[in-house]
C-alpha cells in the first residue's frame, strides 16, 4: 500500500517511529540534565537516560536489520526499553524528584511510541 506521495506504509510508520523516538530521547536528555544539575540526582536519571535514549537507537539498528527476524528483535528490545523507561519516570515521579507534569508528558510519549512499537511488530510478525 501507498500513500498519496508514493512512499509505503510501512516506510512511513518507520520514519513516523524515527522521529518520535529520536524527540522522547532529546526530552529525556533535556529532563536529566535538568535533574542532575538541580537536584543533584544522578542515579535515577542515568538509568532513566539509558534507557529512554535506547528506545530510538534501537529504532534505528533495526532499520539497518540483515532480516526480518532481526528487524523484530530490534524493535521487540526497543518496546521493553519503552517500558523500563516508564517504571523510572515513574519512580522518580513517586519520589519526589521529577515534577509530576513533566513525568506525565514523558509517560504519554512513551505510551505513543509503545503502542507504535506494538503495532509495528504485530504487522511485522503478520508479514514475516
Amino acid at each position: 500500500m501507498t500513500t498519496d506521495n508514493g512512499q509505503r506504509t510501512s516506510e512511513v510508520s518507520k520514519s513516523i517511529l524515527q522521529e518520535k523516538s529520536y524527540a522522547f530521547a532529546l526530552k529525556v536528555v533535556r529532563v536529566c540534565r535538568t535533574l542532575q544539575e538541580t537536584k543533584k540526582e544522578f542515579v535515577l536519571t542515568k538509568q532513566l537516560l539509558r534507557s529512554g535514549t535506547a528506545i530510538g537507537a534501537l529504532v534505528e539498528e533495526g532499520r539497518q536489520a540483515e532480516s526480518k527476524q532481526d528487524f523484530i528483535h530490534k524493535l521487540s528490545i526497543s518496546n521493553k526499553e519503552a517500558n523500563e523507561t516508564q517504571y523510572w519516570i515513574r519512580l522518580l515521579i513517586d519520589s519526589d524528584i521529577l515534577d509530576v507534569s513533566i513525568g506525565r508528558e514523558l509517560l504519554e510519549n512513551s505510551n505513543e511510541l509503545i503502542r507504535i512499537l506494538t503495532a509495528s511488530l504485530k504487522t511485522s510478525k503478520i508479514n514475516r
